[in-house]
């Protein structure tokens, strides 16, 4: 099935139920149809051919869900992308996945026209006003392009952390399924629900959780351009809110926003959190606060996105991602891609309807990651005797010191369960003696005051000797991506950041021991 049907399914279920509101603005289903098939008519006439990428450079806004399926209806592949990505950027997405055409919002027009000619690609600026008029000239396409369930629908690139981005090709089935299962089987969308999407759409959790989840399942989705705290919590009390979608920061912004109780959320039944790991503190917090449930889940852009999660209606455990959804296998192997014993720490494999196709044009970096029909994720975790699983941290971001692998995550569970403090990231710092040192930038919550050595020795209370950061510094806030995500790799730390503690017995006795391992004594 066309993943680009969502409309047109939705017309025919339920035409005059609200599918998508952005302030005053409303389509119903119907209308959602007849515009996307407008534009999918639109496109072709504009020389679109089935099979040609399409780069989508739009905010959360009512045009985004129209040019998604409109493009898909049309046979096209979507090509999504970050509105804040400057030109050079822009070029490069649309040189390598070969898109000849950018639908780009109006008010980033300049950057977009910039990458667009350096790419030799057509821009199509979007300005609601004018899209309307353009479609409203347009007899719509009566029908929805027939694809393969394993034809490419969307080519969604990663964050490059390791180089450059590459586009990851999700299928029509794989987004479909994973949309449908969370859905039906996760989130407990019904028919009749409003979520707020707030997440970006051009982000696989915003648009596969967020966008296609609650459309195929007749629910109304009420877009929100930029993320704020106190415009979330007055949406969600003048929607009605049922579902809400975010990443912890999102959570943490929320909980901690002054004067909280005055909106009324009680709506709110049911809230998702993924991208990143939710301190146990903060989700219990949020369901205290707002009398909801929150349930953590784990996925990947390659993933479509959605691996493991909590359900709605059955039992949760705090600091787990859950169970695989169905239709999805999930395990726990060793360096040599050998299954795991319970309770044993290695990287998380995938396999099911949800893996991508494989990376755009890129073979290599293919059959590194789908190795014996498994997906590698990269992430370090674990499996309780009961299935759930556990999230230990990036296989990258392990930290290795003095031969001990020391897991940030855990380091900053310990730190968001201090009283001051409101966010924190922990990371390994090259250091001579040990490899590398371990660093926690610290964001204090407003008004309060600690020094680097209380908070170092907070933690060394209750983890191992080893674990703890000798390095601490203090921050206004730190850097996050587009959906909130903390961004490790962008953290610098300052010069004027110094070790906290002299070398202990036990750190003395761990280098010792470290240097015998090494042959180096």
């Amino acid at each position: 099935m066309n993943l680009g049907s969502i409309a047109r399914d939705g017309a025919k279920r339920f035409p005059e139920r609200e599918a998508v509101r952005l302030g005053t603005r409303v389509l119903s289903y119907a209308d959602l149809d007849e515009q996307t098939a407008r534009f999918a008519a639109l496109l072709r006439e504009r020389g679109m051919r089935p099979g040609d990428r399409v780069g989508v450079m739009l905010p959360n806004v009512v045009e985004f869900p129209l040019a998604y399926y409109a493009i898909l209806r049309a046979g096209g592949i979507v090509v999504p992308m970050n509105v804040l990505l400057k030109r050079r950027e822009i070029g490069f997405y649309l040189r390598d996945s070969g898109a000849e055409v950018l639908l780009a919002w109006h008010g980033f027009e300049a950057e977009a026209r910039a990458g667009a000619e350096d790419a030799r690609a057509e821009l199509i600026p979007v300005e609601p006003a004018d899209l309307a008029d353009s479609l409203a000239g347009v007899p719509p396409m009566a029908d929805v392009a027939e694809v393969g369930d394993d034809d490419t629908a969307v080519i969604l690139y990663t964050s490059g952390t390791t180089g450059k981005p590459k586009g990851a090709e999700l299928t029509h089935r794989s987004v479909l399924r994973n949309s449908e299962v969370v859905a039906m089987t996760a989130t407990d969308v019904r028919e009749g629900d409003v979520i707020l999407g707030a997440l970006p759409l051009f982000h696989i959790f915003g648009q596969t959780v967020g966008m296609n989840a609650s459309l195929a399942a007749g629910a109304t989705l009420v877009l929100l351009p930029k993320f704020d705290p106190e415009a979330t919590l007055a949406a969600i009390e003048a929607n009605r809110m049922t579902h809400f979608y975010g990443v912890p920061t999102m959570f943490g912004a929320l909980l901690h926003y002054p004067g909280r109780e005055r909106y009324d959320t009680s709506t709110l039944r049911i809230c998702v959190t993924g991208g990143a790991s939710m301190p146990v503190e903060v989700l219990h917090g949020f369901e205290r606060a707002f009398s909801c449930e929150v349930l953590e889940g784990y996925g990947l852009s390659e993933t479509s996105p959605v691996v493991t999660t909590n359900h709605a209606g059955r039992e949760r455990r705090a600091g787990s991602v859950g169970t695989p959804i169905d239709g999805v296998e999930v395990r726990v192997v060793d360096d040599g891609d050998q299954p795991l014993p319970a309770g044993e720490v290695g990287e998380i494999v995938v396999r099911g309807h949800n893996v991508m196709k494989g990376y755009w044009r890129r073979p290599e970096a293919t059959a590194r990651a789908i190795r014996g029909g498994w997906f590698h994720t990269g992430d370090l975790g674990r499996t309780d005797q009961d299935g759930y699983f556990y999230i230990v941290d990036r296989k990258k971001e392990l930290i290795i010191r003095g031969g001990y692998n020391v897991y940030p995550r855990e380091v900053e569970e310990v730190l968001y369960e201090h009283p001051q403090i409101r966010e924190a990231a922990v990371i390994g710092i090259p250091d001579e003696q040990w490899g590398e040192e371990i660093g926690a930038a610290v964001v204090l919550h407003e008004g309060e005051r600690l020094e680097a050595k209380e908070v170092s020795s907070y933690v060394k209370e209750r983890i191992a000797a080893y674990k703890y950061p000798r390095i601490v510094w203090f921050v206004d806030e730190l850097p996050k991506g587009p959906t909130g995500k903390i961004l490790k790799r962008e953290i610098e730390w300052p010069d004027s950041a110094a070790r906290l503690a002299e070398p202990s017995r036990q750190d003395l006795a761990t280098r010792d021991r470290t240097a015998d391992l090494r042959g180096e004594r």
